[in-house]
């Protein structure tokens, strides 16, 4: 199994027991850098009063808000990557309205099964909710409005094959808003060599600029961050991985974490 198949297996393991342990009746399972008990819950921007939530649906996973930034109507085709048990979708479908369709795309076979529970129990008959991966999209060139994903590119090791396959699949002026992790500096190797700091959004996220530089290479026109804020991991969560000494080097280096809304058209 090469390095990358390994990546995807940890994060499949750990995304699908959040899916099968998570009780929205005591709050979201586990987010994008907590624990399951919820000592920290670093990243996710509240959905409170936002159309469309529906509580079964958050797991607290997410890192922003992606849309509140997709520009989205009635009647559009919306594709949500990594769309776990369906938060984004149901938001998106509250605007797309009956006449547009929303899919829900994750590897995780766990996540959609819980998913396609929620939108049995919501009556929707325009959203659909498919096991996939993300790096090589199963559905047709040129078939969506609004590509839109929440904190899961930073987990998938070849970012390049994804942004490629969302500029396949969207139709001409198409466009998508991703809400992402980022990093400004180099991170300490000690800090990407951890596993489980990988599937918490971290030692797989990448530099901003090499982020933003995948997304050019594609083709992608007005590309422009619409969201950004600095991620602060407290030395307690740290320390659960790493010693004292490399967190004080961290600290010192001025590297920081970043979330970041980002949107292209194509």
């Amino acid at each position: 199994m090469s390095t990358q198949e390994k990546i995807k297996e940890v994060v499949r393991d750990k995304y699908s027991s959040i899916a099968r342990n998570s009780n929205s009746l005591f709050g979201p399972g586990c987010s994008c850098c907590s624990s399951p008990e919820q000592k920290y819950n670093l990243m996710q921007d509240s959905y409170v009063n936002i159309d469309g939530h529906y509580h079964e649906a958050d797991l607290g996973l997410g890192c922003g808000l992606p849309t509140e930034y997709a520009l989205l109507k009635a009647g559009h085709t919306v594709l949500d990557l990594g769309s776990g048990a369906g938060n984004d979708v149901f938001v998106a479908r509250s605007i797309v309205g009956s006449d547009g369709r929303v899919i829900g795309l994750d590897f995780s076979k766990d996540m959609v099964k819980k998913a396609k529970k929620n939108v049995q129990k919501l009556g929707y008959k325009n959203v659909e909710f498919i096991q996939g991966d993300i790096e090589s999209i199963p559905l047709d060139e040129g078939s969506i409005d609004v590509v839109i994903s929440n904190c899961v590119l930073n987990l998938v090791p070849d970012k390049v094959k994804v942004f490629s396959e969302i500029h396949r699949v969207l139709r001409h002026e198409g466009h998508f808003s991703i809400s992402d992790i980022v990093i400004e500096g180099d991170l300490p190797e000690n800090i990407r060599r951890s596993a489980e700091l990988y599937v918490g959004c971290v030692a797989g996220a990448i530099k901003k600029e090499e982020y933003m530089q995948y997304i050019a290479n594609q083709g992608f026109k007005e590309v422009s961050i619409q969201k950004e804020k600095p991620i602060d991991l407290p030395d307690e969560l740290l320390l659960e991985h790493l010693s004292q000494d490399v967190i004080d080097a961290y600290r010192q280096s001025g590297v920081r974490v970043v979330s970041i809304t980002v949107f292209g058209k194509k």
